[in-house]
């Protein structure tokens, strides 16, 4: 078994069909069939079940997509260990973060980086937690800024604790509220982030709690628009105190929301006995002297 027919098959499954694959791994659409099949002659298994211009996994593709994510990791951890022991003078720092509250607790910490570390090249992506999971486990990156709950697989450091705050209009009956409930909200629509925001499961499970399913009126990726949205009294948004406490140039009325488990709180992960390089060691140095604010 390649690696280079493991690689093929996760990118087959990752982005959704052969032609995309093939532009990631910078191969042909042929080449990366090829090397799929190749793989399911050797393992004696259908991996794919091809329907038409789609393709989903088998139950024997499930078992080796995961697997294979593990392995093509340790492949990473294990070139990242030898380019170490050449006596790599630059290195690479990959970072994930989801975009509610990076702004602001990181960039200072990027400057500070910046400084202590000039020759280290920061790559940095931003997703959803769920998104950022995925690509934290299978290596991708070497830390990810995640909401709770974070899987085992993974260490963490806590960076920050926040309340939300309940985003209302200005002219909304609750507005003048020192707090709320999700009970005192349970007829009113919500503004939420897109799917794979780790916010919106907090709220939804928080909801769920209380006996209800929130009616959705709006979803976003952008922070400033779901603002506006609220102040415009489409539905009530929720953002952590620190970053709603920023929207200073929406009329709005910010109020905490009182509800047990809904607490935000942002930790950076790395995976659980994974090499660490002298870059990314630095990174969480400064990380842990920093402490959780």
């Amino acid at each position: 078994m390649e690696l280079r027919t493991l690689r093929a098959f996760v990118e087959v499954v990752r982005q959704g069909g052969f032609s995309q694959a093939a532009k990631v791994v910078f191969a042909t659409q042929s080449t990366v069939s090829k090397a799929v099949k190749q793989l399911e002659d050797e393992l004696g298994l259908p991996l794919l079940d091809r329907l038409g211009h789609k393709s989903r996994m088998t139950a024997a593709g499930e078992i080796v997509y995961r697997r294979a994510i593990r392995l093509l990791a340790e492949r990473d951890d294990l070139q990242a260990e030898l380019e170490e022991l050449k006596g790599l003078k630059r290195g690479v720092l990959r970072l994930g973060l989801p975009p509610i509250g990076s702004s602001t607790l990181f960039a200072p910490l990027f400057a500070l980086y910046r400084q202590l570390y000039p020759d280290i090249e920061i790559r940095l992506v931003e997703h959803g937690s769920d998104r950022l999971s995925e690509l934290l486990a299978a290596g991708e990156i070497d830390f990810a800024g995640l909401l709770p709950p974070i899987a085992d697989e993974f260490a963490a450091q806590v960076v920050r604790r926040e309340p939300l705050m309940a985003l209302v209009s200005v002219d909304h009956p609750l507005a003048q509220r020192d707090a709320v409930t999700l009970a005192d909200l349970r007829e009113t629509p919500f503004v939420l982030f897109e799917a794979g925001f780790a916010l919106n499961r907090i709220i939804r499970e928080a909801c769920r709690r209380n006996g209800f399913e929130p009616v959705v009126a709006a979803r976003s990726t952008q922070i400033d628009f779901i603002a506006e949205l609220a102040g415009a009294g489409l539905g009530i948004a929720f953002l952590p105190r620190m970053i709603a406490t920023q929207r200073t140039q929406v009329p709005i009325s910010l109020v905490l929301l009182d509800e047990p488990g809904t607490e935000w709180t942002l930790s950076m992960a790395w995976r659980r006995g994974a090499y660490l390089s002298p870059a990314a060691a630095a990174w969480l140095r400064l990380v842990r002297e920093r402490g959780e604010a």
